[in-house]
């Protein structure tokens, strides 16, 4: 039977230098086994105050704390990692790699619930965690799955997210068996995080909330514009490409 990893970290910051810092995950082994992880680790790299702005975590609070190596996290994501089980993450990459310059080398099936919920929910404006916590009303059933896990819930707490991300994922298999009717749905959200999503409107920018095949009818050098200069994500830029080519 397949093992479901679903997992956030919590780091310095976002740039290439930074670091895992907290790390969250919840092992699902069936329906009435769930294992939870909640860890702090150290490292070289010092907390930013934008990522501390964020998640709260300041120097001291990790000062005592081990390695990422030695968390009993690093152990567990080693031992199950084969292609048999699952790795999930809202925007998997980012974590992900986060992972791999710990020296973690993939091997796990791959879900991305943020590409997925953008493919299965195309209408809504925004596909960040906290914003589908209530767009798909999660809340409602949150504190009840964390009693019966024994964790606490906090907005950019790795562990509070990572539940959110679990009440997400049953959310999304279900608007898969709807869509993709005959499909196994796990397998579709699979393929899924393998497809970049073609964007429907901005959501940033002087066309914020714009259709995007308007603003190439209309302005296509702005897209130029944004191709050449700004730092995009893999939907954004498959998206941009699209238009112009």
């Amino acid at each position: 039977m397949s093992i479901y990893i679903l997992f956030d970290t919590e780091t310095t910051g976002n740039t290439e230098k930074d670091r895992i810092i907290q790390v969250g995950a919840l092992i699902v082994y069936d329906k009435e086994r769930v294992e939870a992880f909640d860890e702090m680790c150290r490292c070289e790299v010092p907390i930013s105050l934008e990522a501390m702005e964020v998640h709260n975590i300041t120097p001291d609070m990790i000062v005592d704390k081990p390695l990422y190596h030695q968390t009993q996290f690093s152990n567990a994501i080693e031992r199950f990692n084969d292609p048999t089980n699952y790795l999930i993450a809202h925007n998997i990459a980012f974590d992900l790699g986060m992972l791999q310059k710990e020296g973690f080398e993939n091997r796990y099936t791959l879900i991305d619930t943020v590409r997925c919920a953008k493919h299965l929910y195309p209408d809504m404006p925004y596909h960040r965690l906290q914003y589908l916590r209530y767009a798909l009303e999660l809340y409602k059933t949150e504190e009840e799955e964390a009693q019966k896990l024994g964790i606490t819930i906090k907005a950019h707490d790795a562990i509070g997210d990572v539940l959110i991300m679990k009440l997400l994922l049953s959310k999304l298999v279900q608007e898969a068996q709807k869509q993709y009717a005959g499909q196994k749905p796990m397998q579709t959200l699979v393929v899924l995080t393998q497809t970049p999503v073609l964007m429907r409107t901005f959501k940033f920018g002087k066309y914020k909330g714009r259709e995007i095949e308007e603003i190439a009818r209309e302005d296509l050098g702005y897209l130029r514009w944004m191709r050449g200069n700004l730092e995009l994500d893999e939907d954004l830029k498959y998206t941009l490409d699209y238009y112009l080519n």
